[in-house]
């Protein structure tokens, strides 16, 4: 009898958690996945960060909403400057802290982060992968605080995430259509909406189409437009 996959974890492909995270899809895959790499004469095998939500339903490559919350935090410190190998060290000190095999999208992340990512880094026996913690301890705060604004939390998890500068007018949330972007308040895709503009030629008449307010509907349109320019 097939799997089914929950309603309320969200589901995205490769290609989609790519386009919400606005980094190359390659990304994504090297994170999931693993990758290889040459090593003199070796051939050298980089295991996944970690295993997907629904890696037990999908043969392919399938991410859930937290595999994105997740991903997201290790963009901002990669794009921030900290190695892959630092992070992926602070995630498997944060599993044991947190108790939790999504760690960065906890609350206890959320209060803690800092610290976990500082004593993961200091426990380090690579000179390659400790970084000078003091002058780097505010670059970790800045990037907690920075990814933790726009995030909705339920009890102990991540619960919704506003992609739009932080906006309550556009969510993501894995309980309602499959995790894609919507119009908080009227549950219609941000792409339904951004697609009626160009198809009707103007935000107001799109509003009229869906009974939506303009201002919703214009941000909708603007975070599509910015998902596609990245």
């Amino acid at each position: 009898m097939p799997l089914t996959v929950p309603l309320d974890v969200g589901s995205y492909t490769a290609a989609e958690a790519a386009r919400l995270l606005r980094t190359p899809a390659r990304n994504i895959r090297r994170w999931m996945r693993g990758h290889r790499y040459v090593a003199g004469d070796a051939i050298r095998q980089v295991p996944p960060l970690w295993q997907s939500q629904l890696a037990m339903f999908e043969d392919s490559l399938e991410l859930g909403f937290r595999d994105l919350i997740e991903l997201r935090f290790v963009k901002a410190f990669v794009d921030a400057g900290v190695g892959l190998k630092a992070v992926r060290g602070c995630l498997e000190y944060a599993r044991e802290c947190v108790g939790d095999p999504y760690p960065f999208s906890t609350r206890r992340f959320q209060t803690d982060g800092r610290t976990i990512f500082l004593k993961s880094i200091e426990r380090s026996t690579s000179n390659e992968a400790l970084l000078d913690l003091k002058t780097r301890q505010y670059v970790f705060k800045d990037v907690i605080e920075r990814s933790f604004k726009d995030l909705d939390f339920d009890d102990r998890t991540v619960a919704r995430w506003r992609p739009f500068h932080g906006k309550a007018s556009i969510v993501i949330d894995p309980s309602r259509a499959f995790g894609q972007p919507v119009a908080a308040q009227f549950g219609v895709p941000t792409v339904a909406l951004a697609d009626a503009v160009k198809a009707e030629g103007s935000v107001e008449k799109a509003a009229r189409l869906f009974q939506v307010p303009a201002a919703v509907v214009r941000d909708a349109a603007t975070f599509e437009a910015s998902l596609e320019a990245a």
